[in-house]
């Protein structure tokens, strides 16, 4: 079995920008496990396990995406995920290309022919920076909470079907197919 995903590859420059806002905005950021910079993407489509086989029909059933152009992005604000009124992720937002809803449709669709279920929440355009371990404090939620994301507009033209393998150190991805847009 392999454990799939779909992501909107986000420039290296761009994830640097990332890494040194979030640093900025939390001065103790040394104290604190972080998703690696290389790991920042945008999910469009979380899949899960399949069967290896399915793998390689999955990468041909999302070839459509190359029809897409490269999505215009903006950096909005960091935030959080809350569960139960605790914090359980912390992440920064992103405008997108308005079209890039029909483009979450459309693999969700085009994936319920192998019986991997639609996604049932809104999509909402974010990026992973820290997964709460529940270490952190008042000040370290205050610290994102008030901090201004400088303005910062890039486009994203690659699109990666890829393969998480989780490891006692945490998760790894290896990328098992991409996809450029126009």
């Amino acid at each position: 079995m392999e454990r799939l995903f779909i992501a909107l590859n986000i420039p290296r420059n761009i994830r640097e920008k990332i890494i040194t806002f979030r640093n900025e905005a939390n001065p103790d950021f040394e104290k604190y496990k972080w998703e690696a910079e290389e790991k920042i993407h945008l999910t469009l489509k979380f899949i899960g396990e399949v069967r290896k086989e399915q793998t390689k029909q999955i990468a041909e059933a999302i070839q459509f995406v190359q029809e897409y152009n490269s999505f215009n992005c903006l950096l909005t604000h960091f935030g959080f995920f809350i569960k139960n009124r605790v914090p359980k992720i912390l992440w920064i937002g992103l405008n997108l290309d308005a079209c890039i809803d029909e483009l979450v449709e459309r693999l969700n669709a085009e994936l319920e022919k192998f019986s991997i279920a639609s996604e049932k929440r809104k999509f909402r355009a974010h990026l992973t920076l820290r997964r709460m371990k529940g270490d952190e404090n008042k000040d370290f939620m205050e610290s994102f909470e008030n901090y201004i994301v400088p303005e910062v507009k890039f486009k994203a033209g690659e699109i990666s079907l890829m393969k998480s393998e989780l490891l006692p150190t945490g998760s790894k991805y290896i990328e098992v197919k991409n996809y450029k847009l126009k």
